[in-house]
């Protein structure tokens, strides 16, 4: 490691990289919130919110009947031109250190923006210790990574894969000023960051290039799937009988799935521009009976053995197009999962097993609905965007 270089747990846990003097207080250590039982939201019902936390006359978010406003930070407002400009980094490989690695590499818009591997190669060819998350709804997102509460904002989330060394990812760690300098001799930059950031005497920060990076990822939303123009477009033909099925058999409390995936964005990880506090929790799934030291969840952070093995609950929209699954990749396919919490997980006796985790049968035909259910999640809209592809094809 590099003597002037701080390392990224330097960076998370003490602030002294000059980009988190600007997020004062985003690290303050949070306990957890009590769980809520989440039902199927109401059908064709428009839900009342507050207003939301910022309102930017330019840009306008186009959501369906029925979802909230999504909280938006005051020190970053949405604009078109921030949002522009971070689709174009977030596609760039100029991120990367030897440029053959973007954000995009390991989100694939195809996948939700997931990868469709078990896990992902870093920058020299490390395999990393978490799955590439499905990027979707993300400002509706409490708290971000695998099982890390203590990153509650995407401008800083963002840090990990740019200058991480545990292992690197992006590989730009030591690099910041290079960065910089390689976007800004960029003439398309050079418009684009003066346009995002027109206030600015100096555009091209460390600051601004996470600031436009979580606007654009705010900006992408799922909001379209056959569930839900059933749900909150009334459309009674937009699923099939056995998906109705297998909806009641998701919403029950014979097989508990509504507990960790329930609400409009299937997570009981949610905040939307009406909440009043930060809803989260991280669920031990009784994956391993001893969890590896490159993945003990919770407790990677905290220290202590009750919270070994607990990871977020990611929501399950899309989850058809985002295998493999959990947080290390380990469950190859849809049925699989089911296998997994029928048998009530695999280290059955963990003790930070989660109560939910209490096993299941199914007979065939009602498998078959669950995986119905499943796979009317899937937003074919939202894989097929162009709002969110990559704006370097045809260049």
């Amino acid at each position: 490691m590099r003597a002037s270089t701080p390392s990224l747990r330097t960076i998370l846990y003490t602030g002294a990289f000059v980009l988190l003097t600007s997020y004062a207080g985003c690290f303050a250590c949070q306990s957890q919130a009590p769980t809520h039982t989440m039902m199927p939201p109401a059908k064709a019902e428009t839900v009342d919110t507050m207003a939301p936390t910022v309102s930017v006359a330019d840009y306008h978010w186009d959501l369906p009947e029925g979802f909230p406003e999504p909280p938006v930070p005051a020190d970053n407002p949405m604009t078109v031109a921030k949002v522009d400009l971070g689709r174009h980094l977030f596609y760039d490989k100029r991120l990367s250190a030897d440029g053959s690695l973007s954000c995009a590499s390991c989100h694939e818009q195809a996948k939700a923006f997931s990868d469709g591997k078990a896990l992902p190669v870093g920058i020299q060819g490390d395999v990393l210790t978490r799955n590439s998350m499905a990027l979707f709804n993300m400002a509706y997102t409490p708290i971000f990574t695998w099982a890390n509460p203590q990153i509650k904002h995407l401008e800083v989330q963002m840090l990990i894969p740019l200058f991480g060394e545990d292992p690197p990812e992006l590989g730009r760690v030591g690099q910041e000023k290079e960065l910089m300098e390689t976007l800004a001799a960029v003439p398309m930059y050079q418009k684009k960051f003066a346009a995002a950031f027109p206030e600015s005497t100096d555009p091209f920060t460390i600051k601004h290039l996470t600031q436009a990076m979580a606007s654009f990822e705010r900006s992408i939303v799922s909001a379209d799937s056959p569930y839900d123009r059933y749900i909150y477009g009334g459309d009674d033909a937009a699923i099939p009988a056995s998906a109705r099925r297998g909806e009641a058999l998701f919403f029950s409390e014979r097989l508990e799935c509504f507990h960790c995936h329930g609400g409009f964005n299937l997570s009981d990880s949610t905040q939307h521009a009406g909440s009043t506090f930060l809803e989260f929790n991280l669920h031990n799934t009784g994956l391993y009976a001893e969890y590896p030291a490159t993945g003990q969840g919770l407790k990677d952070v905290t220290g202590r053995e009750q919270d070994s093995g607990k990871f977020k609950a990611p929501s399950l929209r899309n989850i058809a197009v985002t295998a493999p699954y959990m947080h290390d990749g380990s469950v190859s396919d849809l049925d699989a999962v089911i296998d997994h919490y029928a048998a009530g997980g695999r280290a059955k006796e963990h003790p930070n097993k989660s109560g939910f985790v209490k096993g299941f049968t199914l007979s065939a035909s009602e498998r078959e609905d669950l995986l119905a259910f499943l796979n009317s999640l899937t937003d074919e809209t939202f894989l097929t965007n162009p709002a969110y592809s990559d704006p370097f094809v045809g260049y």
